[in-house]
């Protein structure tokens, strides 16, 4: 009988003029029971992974969501749940928000002053090593740095979509 596993993530920022911007990412997966009761530790890997691959893409849709994404129709969304977007920024009454705005540029300013996040730093490691990627070779000439860890986290952000694409 398989084991399932439900790993849920939600995160809410506020925005200028009493607005908020909310994003949740939630993951089911299905695992071998025997992981809960022959390998503890490797269940513990399974649900940090799914905890991961949730937290990575919540950061990166707040992050879209917040500077623009020039190829997505859904950068300034036109509906939450099929409603129409609220036009002050404080979500549509149902706990759900939308962006009706920009990052002010201080906010902008504190996003490229903060560090990558581990969540980050693994998975571009982990890109990497999938692609055969020498990342130390590759940060070096791009960034002056050879350690993912001391990328800023709009640098990891977009080399986590760069090395995607």
């Amino acid at each position: 009988m398989p084991l399932t596993l439900n790993v849920g993530l939600s995160k809410k920022i506020g925005l200028p003029h009493y607005g908020s911007l909310g994003v949740s990412c939630n993951v089911q997966v299905e695992l071998d029971q025997s992981l809960l009761l022959h390998d503890l530790d490797g269940f513990h890997q399974k649900v940090k992974q799914a905890y991961g691959a949730c937290y990575q893409a919540v950061s990166d849709e707040l992050y879209r969501q917040q500077h623009g994404d020039a190829g997505s129709p859904s950068s300034t969304p036109a509906s939450v749940n099929g409603n129409p977007a609220p036009a002050n920024g404080n979500g549509d009454g149902n706990g759900h928000s939308a962006n009706c705005g920009r990052a002010p540029l201080n906010s902008q300013h504190r996003e490229s002053a903060r560090r990558a996040t581990a969540a980050q730093v693994r998975a571009l490691e982990a890109i990497a090593k999938r692609q055969e990627i020498d990342l130390p070779a590759l940060l070096h000439p791009r960034f002056g740095t050879e350690q993912a860890s001391e990328l800023s986290l709009m640098q990891a952000s977009n080399l986590i979509e760069e090395l995607n694409a």
